[in-house]
């Protein structure tokens, strides 16, 4: 009795974890599980990112869906992800809002000069002190915030065309009818 347990335990562990990773490999890792979802947004209230502009706080974001993508000109994939932005933006199905992370506004100038500016406000996280309040750990990140204030999915790297058609289009019909 006590042999074949010897023997059998490790073939049950084994099986355990394979079961395990496979798991975890059907899952998409483009979409991270989040403690805040379904929370509120962490309050934020940013200084503008260049002279003459506003800043960005949480209740600017209140009243209607909106998305909250946090961004760097020093971060290749938010190179790559700035034209779907723009889709987006022009799209006018929800408002974009950035928050530029860990960088200089100089920088930011010149990134949002050659992809445009799809965002309809923007807020200078120089410190990264609310990318760390929104658990952001790696950029770009996307968050989209329902018309209350809480945060309803989040999206860490590149939003794709189907990503957005797959995940976020969905959400906000579903916001957009009440659920």
């Amino acid at each position: 009795m006590i042999r074949g347990l010897v023997y059998g335990l490790p073939v049950i562990i084994l099986l355990g974890l394979v079961a395990a990773f496979s798991w975890g490999l059907n899952r998409d890792p483009e979409i991270l599980n989040s403690v805040l979802i379904n929370q509120p947004a962490p309050d934020f209230d940013l200084p503008a990112v260049g002279e003459g502009l506003p800043g960005l706080n949480l209740a600017a974001l209140k009243g209607k869906p909106v998305l909250v993508n946090f961004f760097a000109s020093w971060c290749a994939p938010c190179r790559l992800e700035a034209p779907v932005l723009d889709a987006i933006a022009r799209d006018g199905k929800v408002k974009l809002y950035g928050i530029v992370y860990k960088d200089k506004p100089a920088a930011v100038a010149r990134f949002l000069g050659d992809f445009g500016n799809p965002f309809s406000g923007l807020g200078l996280d120089s410190e990264g002190r609310t990318g760390i309040d929104f658990g952001v750990y790696k950029i770009p990140e996307t968050y989209l915030i329902d018309a209350s204030g809480r945060i309803r999915f989040r999206s860490e790297g590149v939003v794709t065309p189907q990503m957005y058609e797959r995940e976020i289009k969905p959400r906000l019909a579903a916001l957009a009818a009440g659920q």
